[in-house]
């Protein structure tokens, strides 16, 4: 979304990305305190600029919304999930745009993108993917030698998601 949306500066870095972040951090930390899903504003306040949405309106009527969705859920659950099906495959489609600014021509950029997404359609789960993907990422990169590409905090996220699998 940051890529159609032009918040990116002439460097390629996203503008504000801390600021974005610490929004994402917050929603995702209170929301996993109130037990709810995980929170993404930031991917959500991307998808709202690139469809126009810039003064805060569209997150206030995302909002409103969300809340009278909670008096109508009884009969939103009377829809069942193959009637979704759709919508959640042109919502895939829109993100493969992202792949576009992906090196494929090099197999340490490509194969981690490759075993993310495949692990993501076969698992169900994002959460999966991603794990599966920055593993991949990180086996990669140091199984070809460029172990200076790889961070500090990916390689403990790597061992940390290594000592899930092992114990979960």
């Amino acid at each position: 979304a940051a890529a159609k949306t032009e918040m990116m500066d002439e460097k390629g870095n996203v503008k504000n990305i801390k600021q974005a972040m610490m929004a994402d951090a917050i929603g995702t930390s209170l929301g996993a305190i109130l037990g709810t899903s995980t929170v993404t504003t930031y991917v959500e306040s991307g998808s709202g600029i690139a469809e126009g949405g810039r003064t805060g309106m569209t997150a206030l009527v995302t909002g409103c919304f969300f809340l009278l969705a909670l008096f109508f859920s009884p009969l939103f659950l009377l829809v069942p999930g193959a009637a979704t099906t759709g919508a959640l495959v042109m919502v895939g489609v829109f993100m493969l745009s992202s792949i576009s600014m992906i090196d494929l021509s090099d197999l340490s950029e490509a194969f981690p993108v490759f075993v993310t997404l495949l692990t993501m359609v076969l698992t169900y789960s994002i959460a999966e993917g991603m794990a599966l993907g920055m593993l991949a990422f990180v086996f990669v990169k140091l199984l070809s030698g460029q172990f200076r590409d790889v961070s500090m905090p990916l390689y403990i996220l790597t061992i940390l998601f290594i000592l899930r699998y092992i114990f979960a």
